[in-house]
């Protein structure tokens, strides 16, 4: 990859950035099209966030911001221009600037969820749904399978009060959906999403007894960890259909790119073009 003067960046700012997958799937996307683009790790602490996403936006050579963990509920909170999922999950993972210097921005991580389980065949409007974990991802994903009618939501979180704000915003915009929050126990459950970080590293606990999950069940992970989650490995080995967090990296970046003004590829372009560690 080659940088000059000419070049153009997306910043991917979260903290710690170790784990960061992005950077290998869009620099080897952008050099196959001979875009002179790039996207760039950016380690930020939360203390200096709010100033520096503000900061990095003076640059004129950038193309907008990729955010992650612990900034994507943070951002809901600094724009001027946010859209109805924003809005919704009280989340941002993707920052623009305006014409006018403004900043807008969008949530892509609850679209790339249900994407991927649109792949798989998954029909939502009849499911019930437990999510674990209502920060930027939960919501985030929670906010898109409320946008899609599915049949019932139940949210939980280590700190209740976050589960319940999630749960009442949620309300606020589907008044006649069936949105709850309390309990981690899976059973009865048609569809079981970890959004928690639970299983990035090997001496973490399961987010949930995976022995209640039903067999029958769709089970994902938004963790992106080698081949698999062991969470998810216990609940392939229960019968249950998997989604595990690349394929919803890989389902929401055409959605990042067309933000951006981009030339848009398909999920599985860049899976082909990616060079992945894990």
């Amino acid at each position: 990859m080659y940088i000059d003067g000419r070049t153009a960046f997306i910043a991917h700012i979260g903290y710690p950035t170790d784990s960061f997958q992005s950077p290998m799937i869009y620099n080897p996307y952008f050099q196959s099209i001979g875009l002179n683009a790039v996207v760039l790790p950016m380690a930020c602490r939360t203390e200096a966030y709010p100033p520096f996403l503000r900061s990095v936006f003076a640059l004129e050579n950038i193309l907008g911001a990729l955010i992650t963990m612990p900034h994507k509920v943070p951002t809901a909170r600094l724009l001027d221009e946010a859209s109805p999922l924003v809005r919704i999950a009280g989340a941002c993972n993707a920052v623009k600037r305006l014409p006018d210097g403004r900043l807008a921005g969008d949530m892509f991580d609850g679209e790339g969820f249900a994407r991927g389980l649109t792949r798989k065949g998954f029909e939502l409007k009849s499911a019930k749904a437990l999510i674990v974990g209502c920060g930027g991802i939960g919501s985030a994903i929670a906010a898109s399978l409320a946008q899609r009618a599915i049949a019932e939501l139940h949210l939980f979180d280590l700190n209740p009060a976050v589960a319940d704000g999630v749960r009442m915003r949620l309300q606020g915009h589907f008044p006649g959906m069936k949105i709850e929050a309390g309990h981690n126990d899976p059973a009865s459950f048609d569809l079981v999403v970890n959004a928690t970080p639970l299983g990035t590293k090997d001496a973490d606990s399961f987010p949930m007894d995976v022995t209640r999950i039903e067999p029958s069940a769709v089970v994902a992970d938004v963790v992106m960890r080698g081949e698999t989650t062991e969470f998810l490995r216990a609940a392939s080995h229960r019968g249950c259909t998997t989604l595990d967090g690349f394929e919803m990296l890989f389902e929401q970046i055409p959605l990042y790119l067309e933000f951006f003004g981009l030339p848009v590829a398909s999920p599985d372009q860049l899976r082909q073009l990616a060079r992945l560690h894990v």
